[in-house]
């Protein structure tokens, strides 16, 4: 126990930790608006205080959340009700798949409550933070940081809005606020070519399928979205692996910069020599 007090202590005072809190801010407000209408959504939507809390603690999702919800409404499918939680929460199979490179060495445990307490914000600044997919000594109390945040801007409001979920009136436009909010988080998450085409591609698949039983038009967009961006990533790395050919004097050598780039990785190099 002693041991465990003194790790969460170190943790907390290294500077890292800070950088956590301070960049997790910019999102804090709509995180906390987002989970307010989570939780009364969670409500009205039939399910018990104890439950909606027990959801919320463990489930700890904003988006498949908010997904199933309709979905639990209209009575679907348990099926469709799981289909949908787990193609929204797709995107946390490629989450783990960056977070290995920064993680691995970490214990089991310490892995695990890393994926429980990750999220789509937190994933976007640390990889802003720290481009270079390689262990260092901060990134885990800058993970801490973001996280232990996140998690209260999250939990906090939802909790309050299952609570008080019978006596917020309709009029107060909640619905309307998360969807601002959620559009909020969602702006602050487009930061490549990528993330852009795939939030496209989903509003016009979430559209066009709108008359289909069962807010399934929600299980297109997300399959859409995933498809698009895993395409476009893959045709980006095949792109950016493309190899360059390069004329070099038969009595010559690669010149050092060329070498350079050839030994980090960035561009292959096919090295044809000419008398």
């Amino acid at each position: 126990m002693n041991t465990a007090v003194a790790a969460v202590r170190t943790t907390v005072r290294d500077p890292a930790f800070r950088w956590g809190l301070k960049d997790m801010l910019a999102t804090s407000l709509g995180i906390g608006a987002w989970g307010l209408v989570t939780g009364v959504a969670m409500v009205k939507t039939g399910l018990s205080a104890p439950m909606a809390i027990f959801m919320s603690l463990v489930v700890y999702a904003g988006s498949a959340q908010l997904a199933v919800l309709p979905l639990m409404a209209v009575g679907a499918p348990l099926w469709v009700v799981w289909l949908t939680a787990s193609c929204v929460n797709l995107r946390f199979i490629i989450f783990s798949s960056m977070w290995r490179n920064y993680f691995h060495p970490l214990p089991r445990r310490q892995r695990l409550a890393v994926g429980y307490f990750s999220g789509d914000v937190i994933f976007v600044a640390f990889m802003k933070r720290f481009p270079q997919q390689e262990p260092r000594p901060e990134q885990v109390p800058y993970f801490w940081g973001a996280a232990s945040l996140n998690w209260l801007c999250w939990q906090v409001p939802t909790i309050t809005g299952i609570l008080l979920a019978n006596t917020v009136p309709l009029s107060w436009g909640l619905g309307f606020a998360g969807v601002l909010a959620l559009l909020g988080v969602l702006l602050s998450m487009l930061f490549d070519r990528a993330s852009w085409i795939a939030a496209a591609v989903a509003a016009t698949a979430a559209i066009a399928a709108f008359a289909l039983p069962l807010k399934l038009n929600i299980l297109v967009a997300i399959a859409a979205a995933v498809t698009a961006g895993l395409l476009i990533e893959a045709a980006d790395r095949h792109l950016r692996r493309k190899p360059q050919v390069l004329l070099v004097p038969a009595d010559g050598a690669l010149p050092p910069a060329e070498r350079e780039r050839v030994e980090q990785g960035d561009v292959p190099l096919r090295e044809e020599r000419h008398p």
